[in-house]
């Protein structure tokens, strides 16, 4: 498709060049799905208006699409805000349209949201997850995992794991076990999640999926990080099936 009015067509006689072409695919399931808008609708404002350059939701997809591609530090946007690639994927034109943002502003947006403003981006990756459903399903998996995120630094709340023998974070995963989607991702320091840890995630993810699908039936499946008294205490008084594994 067009983009900034532009009509889009590839060559092979040099000029500008990127390594990245395959960010034009992720552009379109974005706009497809509309993740950056409903992303961009979480966070609350602080800049004034008449300072905004760079949209939320244009720096949203910057963000995500230079990760996707392995560029996962904000350092990264000083380069690819010049990429023709990802000045396209975000909707500029690759050679006439503005910079996008670089790592100072891009460094602001992560460092500018509270507790409050992740956890309304979960909420919002589980509304994402409801949303891709034609039709509520009789039944649903969710499957919960944390996953190792070596670092390379002191950043906060990363400590050593003797499991991994890493420095790290121990993001939490939650998705649906029959079609593999994406429920909900939870940044979280480096170690075990508590029994209280786990049920509060529990708690609020299977509330926003009920308030579509009051009648699905659940199952929550999970190792023995998460076999905690108080996960399963809860999911027997909400009639949430779980298994979990034992150490």
């Amino acid at each position: 498709p067009s983009v900034a009015r532009k009509k889009v067509s590839v060559g092979f006689d040099g000029g500008q060049l990127s390594s990245d072409a395959g960010v034009l695919l992720l552009r379109g399931v974005e706009k497809q799905l509309g993740l950056a808008e409903r992303l961009a609708s979480c966070i609350r404002e602080w800049r004034k208006p008449e300072a905004i350059v760079h949209p939320l939701a244009e720096m949203l997809r910057l963000r995500m699409f230079a990760i996707a591609s392995g560029y996962e530090d904000a350092d990264d946007c000083d380069f690819l805000r010049h990429d023709p690639i990802f000045k396209m994927a975000v909707g500029h034109a690759p050679e006439s349209g503005d910079p996008l943002c670089s790592q100072p502003t891009m460094s602001r947006l992560e460092n500018a949201l509270s507790r409050t403003g992740v956890a309304r981006l979960m909420a919002a990756m589980v509304e994402q997850f409801c949303a891709s459903y034609r039709r509520a399903p009789r039944s649903i998996t969710l499957d919960i995992d944390d996953t190792l995120d070596t670092v390379h630094g002191h950043q906060q709340l990363s400590f050593f794991n003797a499991h991994y023998d890493e420095r790290c974070f121990l993001p939490i995963h939650i998705d649906e076990g029959t079609s593999g989607k994406p429920v909900a991702m939870v940044l979280r320091e480096g170690k075990t999640p508590s029994g209280t840890e786990v049920r509060t995630i529990l708690k609020h993810v299977v509330k926003r999926i009920r308030g579509h699908w009051p009648k699905v039936h659940i199952l929550v499946r999970g190792d023995n990080h998460y076999a905690r008294h108080e996960a399963m205490a809860w999911c027997e008084a909400q009639g949430v099936d779980y298994m979990f594994g034992f150490a």
